[in-house]
């Protein structure tokens, strides 16, 4: 009962750790990802107008609309170069509670046409070695264009260039502080020539509507031109590795417990064995074989469930000491958090469960069919 018991208290744990790693993906994401992003299915940017926007915010449950264009650009700081991936917002991004979770240093502000400013990732903001409190250096973008002549040699001609003010820094997860950069719509649409053409839109969804119920109402909206994408979705990989992790995982301990079951097969039949006189008495007294498994049957049953909820009570202890004091850190000083994150998902606690008893079951047929075949005549 003892490895049973502490195989489920680990199964528990472990489960807990990687719902609360999934938590802490979706929650970084949050601070710098929209709920819902539509982008074209085809190409890389789309034509708006206003009568197609005011269209789309007419759907119910969307509460904001950002408009997006993003590329590659090459950033030069006090001559540091750096290529990174360029990401012009309308002025009502922050309106989608944006750096709630991460860190942040500077002025959470863009400029304004004047004087346009930048935020940058905290690892584009390393490369180029930038100082928010050197106020007389400026970040440079280029991005490349095609020239108006083909026999041109100025090359001026081969790419626009524009000059934003570094504003702040912001760290939320390596690859999107070591790639972005932060500036003003009206500035990169100018610098790239885009005019009304976006490559993609953030939505914001009302509190009192479902994120899902939106999504389906504004692909339905957009049509198959579209494609709308919910925060899972535009990192399906991440989350879908985070998953394929945790299942692995799972039945590597599933694995383990396993053979800790041999412990109550080998207890079961040398019990069977020991009692063969007892067994061979009831067999003659008119016991059936039915009767004799299922003593031995009851005898796993008891052990199984006794040690499965002994395990997940220890299990749902650690998990919440852990949340609570934190006892197991990550080792890291700069980390977004200290120590390990921890949820208890109920579905989980369910599978560990069935696990628990199926495998403690299966390990006490054996013993229970070996004991129903005691022969009495040959006993006694």
């Amino acid at each position: 009962m003892v490895g049973v018991a502490i195989s489920t208290m680990a199964l528990v744990a472990v489960m807990s750790v990687f719902n609360g790693l999934e938590d802490l993906i979706r929650g970084l994401f949050s601070s710098f990802d929209s709920e819902l992003q539509v982008t074209p299915t085809s190409g890389k940017s789309f034509v708006v107008t206003e009568e197609w926007l005011h269209a789309l915010r007419q759907v119910e449950g969307v509460k904001v609309i950002t408009e997006v264009i993003e590329d590659n650009a090459l950033l030069d700081y006090r001559g540091n170069q750096h290529v990174a991936r360029v990401k012009a917002v309308s002025d009502n991004y922050f309106e989608h509670d944006r750096f709630s979770k991460g860190y942040f240093w500077g002025d959470t502000t863009l400029g304004d046409s004047l004087r346009p400013g930048a935020l940058l990732g905290r690892g584009v903001a390393f490369a180029l070695s930038a100082n928010l409190d050197d106020i007389n250096s400026v970040l440079n973008i280029y991005y490349p264009k095609a020239p108006k002549s083909a026999a041109s040699l100025d090359p001026n001609q081969l790419y626009a260039s524009g000059q934003v003010e570094p504003r702040g820094f912001f760290s939320i997860e390596q690859g999107v502080d070591n790639e972005y950069v932060l500036v003003p719509l009206d500035f990169f649409k100018e610098l790239l020539g885009y005019g009304q053409k976006r490559t993609a839109l953030e939505l914001k969804v009302d509190p009192e509507y479902s994120i899902a119920s939106v999504q389906k109402a504004v692909q339905v909206q957009l049509g198959a031109e579209f494609a709308v994408k919910n925060a899972d979705e535009q990192h399906a990989t991440l989350i879908r590795t985070v998953k394929l992790e945790k299942l692995f995982v799972f039945l590597t301990l599933t694995f383990i417990l396993a053979l800790a079951s041999f412990n109550i097969f080998f207890s079961l039949s040398m019990l069977a064995i020991e009692k063969k006189k007892n067994l061979a008495v009831l067999k003659a007294m008119g016991a059936k074989n039915a009767l004799i498994r299922g003593i031995f049957l009851k005898q796993g049953a008891l052990i199984a469930f006794s040690g499965a909820v002994l395990g997940l009570v220890l299990g749902l202890l650690l998990v919440g000491a852990q949340e609570k004091f934190g006892m197991i850190t990550l080792g890291i000083a700069s980390g977004v958090v200290d120590a390990y994150p921890v949820r208890v998902h109920w579905p989980d606690l369910a599978w560990i469960s069935l696990a628990v008893v199926g495998i403690t079951l299966a390990a006490s047929w054996r013993p229970a069919w070996i004991a129903a075949q005691v022969d009495p005549v040959k006993e006694l």
